[in-house]
């Protein structure tokens, strides 16, 4: 009974923790007051509930300095810090290396695992081994097709062949022709995917431009090359916010006036949307990625929840334009977007 009484009281600060900000949403300063409080509650390193302090620990495929897995860690962090989470995180681009950190995490017994299966092979073993530790797994980001197989409880992002197609027919829409999609990160199934979608639905050419992504001098370089060589390219299409610059300086010295769009947001592609410099981008809300993912585990431990009906927990793509981006600029520049 005394543990039924915990749960409820768990419960109960959930809802008052929900309820307030509802009631603080009803006024003209309510959302400012929510937002107040939720920052000073953050620093203060207070919890919205008091269920056990459960360890949760995130591995991902990130190389270091890529923006858009510092905004799915923050994510991760605000959640965990609300939920009464250790919150461990680790990364590396390489496959072996990224396995090897989850495997050093199992073996901490941490409570809950979230892992990206962007080179699914590598990660498979130990994933597996996760399972029969008694370890819940959530992937997230990269590995959608692999997940359920692998035995996590669900998979949140973006599914990338349909974001892959919705960018095919955003170029169709805008009268493209012939498009090169640019590939920074050697095996990246999730990459292959975005391209293989965009060429499935362009009712144009598309052709592919692997990269290294870890030298950003050779990625401009490598568009700059291809524009001068082809100037019948009308579009540039690159898979992360950090590559966009990268490829409007290649497009600058090339003296093409191919159109740069990107996946995923960060504040320069914000600014470079609204003064046109960019043609489109597609947000799969990182943010959300992180958040919700140690959020989803922190309702499985607490009460066998599961969201997703065995399919993956999408948040995105969401195609991001001019209109779009001056609303979403304050989002970007305080790293949740």
């Amino acid at each position: 009974m005394a543990r039924a009484r915990t749960g409820v009281r768990a419960l109960g600060a959930v809802l008052a923790a929900v309820l307030g900000v509802s009631l603080a949403g009803c006024s003209s300063t309510g959302g400012k007051r929510a937002e107040d409080a939720r920052k000073a509650q953050a620093a203060a390193g207070k919890a919205a509930v008091n269920t056990p302090r459960w360890t949760f620990a995130m591995v991902t495929h990130s190389g270091d300095g890529d923006t858009f897995w510092d905004i799915v860690q923050s994510g991760a962090e605000q959640a965990a810090a609300k939920d009464n989470i250790n919150f461990l995180y680790a990364h590396s681009d390489e496959g072996q290396q990224q396995a090897q950190l989850v495997d050093s995490y199992i073996s901490k017994e941490v409570d809950a695992l979230i892992v990206t299966l962007a080179k699914p092979d590598a990660m498979k073993a130990v994933v597996a081994k996760a399972r029969k530790a008694g370890i819940p797994v959530i992937t997230v980001n990269s590995g959608s097709k692999q997940s359920k197989a692998y035995g996590a409880l669900t998979h949140i992002g973006q599914d990338e062949t349909i974001a892959g197609e919705a960018v095919g027919d955003e170029l169709d829409a805008r009268g493209k022709k012939k498009a090169l999609c640019v590939l920074h990160e050697q095996g990246n199934v999730g990459h292959e995917q975005r391209c293989a979608g965009a060429k499935k639905t362009f009712g144009g050419d598309m052709q592919n431009l692997y990269v290294d992504g870890t030298n950003m001098p050779d990625v401009q370089a490598s568009i700059e090359a291809k524009l001068q060589a082809d100037r019948s390219i009308d579009s540039v299409v690159t898979l992360g916010a950090p590559f966009a610059d990268a490829a409007v300086q290649a497009r600058k010295t090339a003296g093409s006036k191919a159109e740069i769009d990107t996946f995923d947001l960060n504040p320069k592609v914000a600014k470079a949307l609204q003064e046109g410099t960019l043609g489109f981008a597609v947000d799969q809300q990182p943010y959300l990625q992180g958040y919700q993912a140690v959020d989803l585990l922190w309702l499985y431990k607490y009460n066998a929840d599961v969201l997703g009906g065995g399919r993956p927990v999408l948040t995105g793509p969401q195609i991001i334009t001019e209109k779009d981006a001056a609303e979403l600029e304050e989002f970007t520049e305080r790293g949740t977007r």
